[in-house]
């Protein structure tokens, strides 16, 4: 309960990354009288560790490749090289104009910014301590948005020069000549595909049987062969056993007695739900067993008045997930009808060399639940514009339900590997979460020449009187 004479917002967000600053926005623009918890700078792993200084530096390794291969299009340039410093020098530019733009939206919509690391307590009052020692907010409705931390695993404790994660990675003055990426999930691809691009030998190591685990297999094939095709030795099905610190860097142990001596280690298994301290005894909020709050649909805790959004719950940990649950609890505590997060069909993007992205079920995915499919792939390499780009690698593949006529029928599932693909992936999301038919999407006219078209060709070959595509 608030005590007299003290404020009381309408809602009180715990953590300001993408989750929690989504939430405070979409919530501050329906009058809510709003305040943010921080510990660190609004914005999160995802503006200042993650997302987006990863992304940036992928730009610069697409633009080393980019003048690397100039030559075939009859531009004659020297071959590149690279001033990493001037790269993160960049990067950081980037970062901090996206952190300041943020600032003032948000302090253009009234919404206060109390800096420090927030604990729940009974009653929907939250315990900041700061730098100016400790302070207690009380909300009408609060929300848990602290976001996530690297895992790591045994036998690799991080120590920011050998052992790094994407943290650290971030942040290097110098590339490494060599390295091992640990974790071929999507994380893992792209740090493996920038560090190549750039001239450092990759080694990369997964304990599933392929890359990009979740993924459709047509897709992770194509990202696997294109990786061993530009020399990173990609070993999967393999554990990884600890490595041996040496003069310069360590040799990794993995698989059956194999191993691999590199300047450096990047470890790249996931991320963990930074729950620990989050809360106090008697809030009503539950934590299971892998330190995941527990919700429900609508992203109510056990507690009344009490939400969570983003990484700190048991969902895709990707920014767009959380601003789209901050935008479900929001609208639940204005008592507005909310239609939950369908994570089945949620849009992914992986900005690795060649590009991956998808929506819906994978074609196995798709079987195992029971439905009888029919699946079309159509390869970039047929496109004019890939052409064009001198980027043929790849594929689009649409997975549809087929109808009681044999014919496909409901979109479930679009699954993209190549040029560009995060950009095109819209139209694909649309098929899938508006449960549209193949015959209906193949009705609407592509511009030529385009990447996207290979997506309206895919699905008119699906209707069985394709154009370019069999």
């Amino acid at each position: 309960m608030a005590t007299a004479g003290e404020t009381v917002f309408d809602l009180v967000v715990l953590g300001g990354g993408p989750g929690g600053y989504a939430t405070a926005l979409y919530g501050a623009s329906a009058g809510l009288r709003v305040a943010v918890v921080e510990r660190d700078k609004v914005g999160g792993t995802c503006l200042h560790r993650g997302c987006i200084p990863a992304k940036e530096l992928l730009e610069t390794a697409a633009v080393y490749r980019t003048v690397s291969e100039a030559k075939e299009f009859g531009v004659l340039a020297e071959q590149p090289a690279i001033d990493f410093r001037t790269s993160q020098a960049r990067k950081q530019k980037v970062v901090d104009q996206n952190y300041r733009g943020l600032q003032g939206l948000m302090a253009g919509r009234g919404i206060t910014v109390v800096a420090g690391t927030g604990q729940l307590l009974p009653g929907r009052r939250v315990q900041v301590s700061g730098p100016d020692g400790t302070v207690e907010i009380a909300g009408q409705h609060v929300v848990l948005a602290a976001g996530s931390l690297p895992r790591s695993i045994p036998g690799f404790e991080v120590d920011g020069r050998v052992v790094l994660t994407s943290d650290e990675v971030l942040d290097l003055e110098t590339l490494p000549r060599s390295v091992a990426v640990i974790g071929g999930g999507a994380i893992g691809c792209e740090f493996a595909s920038m560090f190549a691009d750039l001239g450092t030998q990759v080694t990369l190591l997964e304990a599933m049987p392929t890359l990009l685990p979740g993924c459709d297999e047509d897709v992770a094939a194509v990202v696997q062969r294109s990786f061993r095709r530009r020399g990173i030795a990609v070993h999967t099905g393999v554990q990884v056993h600890g490595h041996r610190p040496g003069p310069q860097g360590t040799t990794v142990a993995f698989g059956d007695g194999q191993e691999v001596q590199v300047d450096a280690v990047v470890v790249s298994v996931g991320r963990r739900p930074a729950s620990e301290g989050l809360l106090t005894p008697g809030t009503g909020v539950q934590i299971d067993q892998r330190g995941y709050v527990v919700v429900d649909r609508w992203q109510r805790t056990g507690e009344p008045g009490v939400y969570a959004v983003g990484d700190i719950v048991a969902t895709p940990q990707l920014a767009h997930v959380g601003f789209a649950e901050g935008i479900v609890a929001v609208k639940t505590i204005l008592g507005e009808p909310a239609d939950p997060v369908d994570y089945d069909r949620v849009p992914w993007c992986i900005y690795c060399q060649p590009e991956v992205a998808f929506a819906g079920l994978t074609e196995a995915a798709a079987r195992q639940a029971g439905f009888d499919v029919v699946v079309k792939k159509d390869p970039f390499a047929g496109n004019s514009r890939a052409r064009i780009l001198g980027a043929t690698e790849g594929l689009v593949k649409v997975v549809a339900e087929r109808g009681p006529d044999g014919r496909a029928g409901r979109v479930l599932g679009v699954h993209l590997v190549g040029p560009w693909v995060t950009e095109q992936l819209g139209q694909g999301y649309l098929a899938v979460n508006w449960e549209a038919t193949v015959d209906e999407v193949a009705a609407f006219v592509q511009p030529h020449p385009t990447l996207s078209e290979s997506f309206g060709e895919t699905m008119l070959a699906l209707t069985g009187r394709g154009l370019h595509v069999g």
